[in-house]
């Protein structure tokens, strides 16, 4: 062969070369060949995380893999049912599911879902490069078993934060009225005591001067979970009663009389708090579940309340869907003496610490393919536009981001109370009994918000009716 021929074959053999490691060299794509022609099918809930993941995440991944991603996205108590009814009934329809943090125990406990660190540890030839469950956030710790193997990848994780209109509370005219009225300087509450003051008194102001403004939020549907979730969650807790008010050292002990707390003095006063606050809050209040707070928030028409951090941002920036853009403050829930020192301790909580995770149910016909997806919107490199979207952050590399620190300054530090004060909230507590207990106990909860039993009486029936369940159960002995 002469050198030209030498040369040209030379470089015909680069140029092959060039073209083809690219195409060899991407984790994803050839990943993705052997599952060619495979559709995977997943529920969650609809929410702006999810959302972005159907609109966003799932296409690209197909576009890099080749394998297409479904996601159903509908209302929780939809999205819980199909999801839960699809594993116990071994069908394999769905193969990934939204699991939300408080119902993880409960499937753990059922082995409904694939060991993701064992799996990938076993084949090494699934695990992208680009993948570490070492990059999220301590949130993760929540869909672990006690050996700390991971069961489901996080993909939002939020706190339920204390939302106040910085434009309401920073108007010299209602400034100078609170003042007037109260003896106070008007500023976001740090007790109850105070939240109740200023709650009260924008409901006045807003009857007085013709406004469609009351002075709270509250998620206090008559008939739907996201009443006692709000309770159990995010108000007694501020009051010191922690774990649902179930004392799981002292053979699950939820009334006073055994040792609970469910019912204590703390609860009771709480519940109180709570309902006096729902009785000026707006009339659509006792219809709200956690999505109604949000839009009432964001249609101007309270002064302040407890909100889910998955829309707190979109109220604070998006003017197609807000009122209040750029007119949103973020602080700590109100709190009772000694809470917030608990919660530094590690002995409480002050708030809910939200969130969910992907996994793959044990019964889906296609997990490997379903792994790589949980791994694709594992990376940190998708985290970023992730979190300007929808306001959530499962990755610590996430919070120093440019673009996620520059979102954080328009928000007010929204991010920045996520990573610095994270800790002081937390998660459901770890039961596997979470669904049964609630479902037990909320009929009774239903009724003492329509008025059918007082508070003090529905709280006893409650922490009876909690402790028959957990007698039924076995955790009660």
């Amino acid at each position: 062969m002469n050198y030209a021929l030498k040369a040209s074959a030379l470089a015909l053999t680069l140029g092959l070369a060039a073209t083809a490691s690219p195409a060899w060299a991407d984790f994803w794509s050839d990943a993705g060949a052997k599952f060619k022609g495979v559709t995977l099918h997943g529920v969650t809930e609809s929410t702006p995380p999810s959302n972005y993941i159907k609109n966003v995440l799932a296409p690209e991944f197909e576009k890099k893999t080749g394998i297409k991603v479904d996601i159903e996205t509908t209302s929780w108590d939809q999205m819980y049912d199909k999801a839960i009814k699809d594993m116990e009934a071994k069908t394999g329809i769905y193969d990934m599911v939204y699991i939300e943090q408080d119902i993880i125990y409960s499937y753990l406990a059922r082995n409904f879902l694939v060991d993701i660190t064992k799996t990938l540890k076993d084949q090494p030839d699934l695990k992208a490069p680009t993948y570490d469950d070492a990059n999220f956030t301590s949130f993760a710790d929540y869909f672990k078993d006690t050996s700390g193997d991971l069961f489901g990848v996080p993909m939002e994780a939020f706190l339920k934060t204390y939302l106040y209109r910085k434009d309401l509370f920073d108007d010299a005219k209602i400034k100078e009225a609170f003042k007037k009225e109260t003896g106070k300087d008007l500023k976001p509450a740090t007790t109850h005591e105070e939240y109740t003051q200023i709650a009260e008194f924008f409901t006045k102001y807003g009857k007085d001067n013709g406004l469609e403004l009351w002075g709270t939020t509250a998620q206090a549907h008559t008939g739907h979970p996201a009443s006692w979730y709000e309770f159990f969650e995010s108000i007694v807790p501020t009051f010191g009663v922690y774990n649902w008010g179930i004392d799981a050292k002292n053979n699950y002990a939820a009334t006073v009389e055994h040792g609970g707390s469910m019912n204590g003095d703390k609860a009771k006063a709480a519940l109180k708090y709570w309902l006096h606050l729902r009785d000026i809050a707006p009339p659509e209040s006792t219809q709200s579940t956690w999505t109604e707070t949000a839009t009432t928030f964001a249609a101007g028409r309270v002064a302040q309340g407890l909100i889910y951090g998955e829309n707190a941002a979109w109220i604070a920036s998006d003017p197609a869907q807000s009122k209040v853009v750029g007119q949103v403050g973020f602080a700590l829930p109100p709190l009772e003496p000694g809470v917030l020192d608990d919660a530094k301790a590690g002995k409480g909580y002050i708030g809910y610490y939200d969130g969910g995770a992907f996994g793959v149910p044990v019964t889906s016909k296609n997990k490997e393919a379903s792994l790589l997806f949980l791994e694709f919107i594992g990376q940190n490199e998708v985290q970023p536009d992730w979190a300007i979207a929808a306001p959530r952050i499962t990755n610590t590399a996430t919070f120093d981001d440019p673009k996620v620190k520059e979102m954080d300054a328009k928000l007010g530090g929204f991010y920045t109370m996520l990573k610095d004060e994270g800790k002081l909230f937390a998660g459901a507590p770890p039961y596997p009994f979470h669904a049964q207990v609630r479902e037990a106990t909320a009929p009774i909860f239903y009724d003492i918000l329509t008025g059918k039993i007082g508070p003090d009486e529905g709280l006893d029936q409650m922490a009876a009716k909690a402790e028959e369940e957990l007698t039924s159960l076995g955790y009660r002995k």
